[in-house]
């Protein structure tokens, strides 16, 4: 049995906006489940609902097999960590993190024990007769997160804590977070709109979009296999690149190349004669040249590059569609120049351009 269960979840607020559509999920004990999509899908809205800060409005919310949608915050045991750091600007770093012990009464002497080793594991031990104004953003969002593990929850939520931090310090924390999810061994329910974090700390992922949960899969699966063009363009960086084009023939025409999608289609291709598809490939997926066998060749002009270190984009006008390809950095072509370069067949997708659903 599931640890935790969302099943049909809706959120409808008074004024009649539906947030939340049908929300369905089932973590295990001990995941870490990020949710992702941008701003306004309702992912915050989900982890408020999981939290008991939002009533349900319609469908069930379970944990350990146990109606939960009535329960208060306090019942379900969660810890929750926020945007903002919301620490006690008027206490020390010790009495932040000991705030919830103290609350519930524990004994001084587990409280001294619980906070040192919190401490030593988040990097705070010298930190702990600062006030929160002497600490870095970093520094601050480790306390907030310290705070948390403390109370040894079976819940970790986290509304996109990292959103304040600069690159650096985002990077750092990532890899915080996850060992510390390792450690405690909580059930982590994660909010970002940054898919990269998605991606490098999720056990599995919930991508969504206006409400509506476009796929739940492990990183890699959202990766290869996204169900629809939502999915495949928003999980990747640079994102994938569309092309759309009629079938004739069952091929599509590509400035002077003429690309055969039987092979990939099989018995759908008759269905989709006629009429238009999307033809989908990810920037780092292609090799610079013309292949031929196993792979389909495209030609366009450069407009941009940008030089990035270990690669490098450069933005391609292929006919009136732009597309993105990630290089290495010793084979930047000129600016201007045409350039050919193939995609090998199995780093092809293909969209139904009607549905936008996967073929």
């Amino acid at each position: 049995m599931a640890y935790l269960t969302l099943r049909n979840v809706n959120k409808i607020y008074p004024n009649g906006f539906h947030a939340v559509h049908d929300f369905c999920l089932e973590a295990e004990r001990g995941e870490f489940i990020v949710f992702v999509g941008p701003s306004g899908c309702g992912k915050s809205t989900t982890l408020r609902m999981i939290a008991g800060l939002e009533d349900i409005s319609k469908g069930e919310f379970l944990i350990d097999g146990q109606l939960a949608n009535q329960w208060g915050p306090r019942e379900r045991e969660v810890a929750m960590v926020f945007q903002s750091y919301a620490l006690y600007p008027n206490m020390t770093v010790y009495d932040n993190l000991a705030f919830g012990l103290n609350l519930q009464g524990v004994d001084e002497d587990v409280i001294e024990e619980r906070v040192q080793k919190t401490a030593k594991i988040l990097g705070l031990t010298d930190y702990l007769d600062r006030m929160p104004r002497a600490l870095s953003g970093g520094q601050r969002q480790r306390v907030a997160v310290g705070r948390s593990i403390i109370r040894k929850v079976g819940i970790f939520l986290m509304d996109e804590p990292l959103s304040n931090l600069d690159a650096k310090q985002r990077v750092t924390m990532r890899s915080e977070i996850t060992q510390i999810h390792r450690e405690t061994g909580a059930t982590t329910i994660y909010v970002t709109h940054d898919q990269t974090e998605a991606m490098t700390m999720a056990d599995r992922i919930v991508v969504m979009k206006n409400g509506y949960v476009q796929q739940v899969g492990t990183p890699k699966e959202v990766y290869f296999h996204p169900v629809n063009m939502f999915v495949a363009g928003f999980i990747g960086e640079p994102p994938m690149n569309f092309i759309r084009r009629r079938v004739e023939n069952g091929c599509i025409a590509v400035g002077e190349h003429v690309i055969d999608l039987r092979p990939r289609l099989g018995q759908q291709a008759a269905a989709f004669e006629g009429k238009d598809i999307v033809f989908g490939f990810r920037p780092e997926a292609i090799v610079l040249g013309d292949k031929g066998k196993d792979s389909a060749s495209v030609s366009g002009t450069v407009e941009l590059t940008e030089m990035l270190g270990d690669n490098a984009n450069v933005y391609v006008d292929v006919d009136t569609d732009k597309v993105i390809l990630k290089v290495s950095p010793h084979e930047i072509p000129e600016m201007d120049s045409r350039v050919c370069f193939s995609i090998p067949n199995e780093s092809i997708y293909l969209f139904d351009a009607q549905t936008e659903m996967t073929l």
